[in-house]
């Protein structure tokens, strides 16, 4: 059996920093003791440029083949994180790589031993239980948490109550999908042309009709965090149309086959000249019997406006996916492109800009996913869980946070690497003929996020296209 050894300078035990050579002798004292042949160790310091560069190296090593019956030792849970919400993060992150982690200082698993502590602890962790305590009190008593949806309002006692002109709208939505057999993207597209508007004034969406249909408190049930207040607001709608809209949905959405979504390379680039909306892709499989009694399947992949699929608004826009594609390829590889370069916004890059937006983007997804695994451990210290149910349901977030700090520090990358006008410039040109060479043998997710710093947009009108390019 082997053991990995991971230090960090941080580390503390109790309130006691403990130092790397101290450590080192407790992890070497663990290995004699214990029977483990030591396989490695990683070690992380307190330089910020440096930082959690040996943890990530300690993951490359655990995923390699034939590692073999491995675990990881460490002083405690303060070697994985500064606060009991990051070490849960990195712990989960260890074990989803299906490597055990041990305290050398008890022999148990850190699991266990960072639960405890969090039960113990006083104020000041990443998550308030007396917060979460309240809000589960308020939710029994039928209180409405966040933005309440279409058709009610929060009232005087924080309860729902009925918008009467919401709720009639609410009504109208179900009587057309039940009684009237019209499809979601038909119901947007009738109460956008009868002039009625979402809350925020907005058109009306395929996703929002259908978001309202799924809705179960228009039963009149409160329901959220776990806990389900029968008849504490008005119901808009009865049971049995509920239930029947959900089946006729399924019905819908099963058709007996499986779906499998495939990924459109323009998604992002492409829109529509006439509404200036984005185009999306859509699918579409055709089955039918010849004469002689054979059945032929075909499938067709289009750009569509947007305005069209969702809101059944905007002309038909609608582009053959391969013709599309294949025209952005021929603009891209001539001499005298029929394309444009856009416009710097200030002294800065749009695509800088794009990449900083980018990067925000993937710093709040990594922030909600701490705090989603914050509230299992707390779950697990309060019994609400058992800590192989924290493991279970913590993976996926852990898989999710390595891959968002992949994501994370290639674009960090990117973003440094567009210092330099001119050599900004000759990049740009370079990857340039580089996706026009590759088109055909670069992999789709490399291909397309090519494209994505080359073109800012492209803008399709029939047989009409323009291409702008990134400056």
């Amino acid at each position: 059996m082997k053991a990995v050894g991971y230090f960090h300078e941080r580390a503390r035990r109790g309130n006691v920093r403990r130092s790397v050579g101290e450590q080192n002798r407790a992890f070497l004292d663990f290995c004699t003791q214990h029977g483990y042949e030591i396989a490695a160790t990683f070690l992380d310091t307190n330089d910020a440029e440096d930082a959690d560069a040996g943890f990530v190296q300690m993951l490359s090593y655990l995923k390699r083949d034939g590692r073999g019956f491995m675990v990881v030792v460490v002083d405690g849970p303060g070697v994985l994180g500064p606060d009991l919400g990051k070490a849960a993060m990195r712990l989960l992150m260890i074990e989803a790589t299906g490597v055990q982690v041990l305290s050398d200082q008890t022999g148990q698993e850190v699991a266990k031993q960072l639960v405890d502590t969090w039960a113990d602890r006083g104020d000041g962790t990443p998550v308030s239980e007396r917060v979460r305590t309240a809000m589960r009190r308020k939710a029994v008593r039928g209180e409405a948490l966040g933005r309440p949806p279409y058709g009610y309002r929060v009232g005087a006692r924080h309860r729902l109550e009925m918008v009467p002109e919401e709720a009639v709208v609410v009504r109208y939505i179900f009587r057309l999908y039940l009684q009237e057999d019209m499809g979601i993207r038909l119901i947007a597209g009738q109460l956008n042309a009868d002039g009625i508007k979402t809350r925020r004034g907005g058109n009306w969406s395929m996703v929002s009709v259908r978001d309202l249909l799924k809705n179960r408190t228009y039963l009149g049930t409160y329901s959220r965090f776990g806990v389900k207040v029968p008849d504490s607001h008005p119901a808009l709608v009865s049971t049995d149309d509920f239930r029947r809209v959900q089946e006729k949905m399924q019905a819908r959405n099963t058709g007996g086959r499986k779906r499998t979504v495939q990924p459109f390379l323009l998604s992002g680039l492409a829109y529509c000249g006439r509404c200036r909306n984005r185009l999306i892709g859509v699918s579409r499989r055709q089955t039918w019997t010849t004469r002689d009694g054979e059945e032929k399947k075909a499938s067709y992949r289009y750009y569509q406006c947007e305005s069209r699929t969702n809101q059944n608004s905007c002309g038909y826009n609608t582009q053959r996916a391969a013709e599309l594609e294949a025209a952005v390829r021929e603009n891209l590889a001539g001499d005298t492109m029929n394309a444009q370069k856009i416009h710097r916004a200030g002294n800065t890059d749009a695509f800088v800009l794009d990449l900083l937006t980018q990067k925000a983007k993937i710093l709040a997804r990594m922030k909600r996913v701490q705090r989603q695994v914050e509230e299992l451990v707390a779950d697990a210290a309060h019994g609400h869980i058992t800590i192989e149910r924290m493991r279970t349901l913590g993976a996926e977030h852990a898989r999710e946070q390595v891959e968002l700090e992949s994501e994370l520090t290639a674009t960090e990358e990117r973003i440094a690497a567009q210092e330099g006008e001119g050599q900004r410039q000759h990049h740009l040109e370079e990857l340039r003929s580089e996706v026009v060479e590759g088109w055909d043998s670069t992999p789709f997710a490399q291909l397309r996020e090519q494209l994505r710093e080359v073109v800012d947009r492209i803008e399709v009108d029939g047989e009409e296209m323009r291409l702008f390019l990134r400056p």
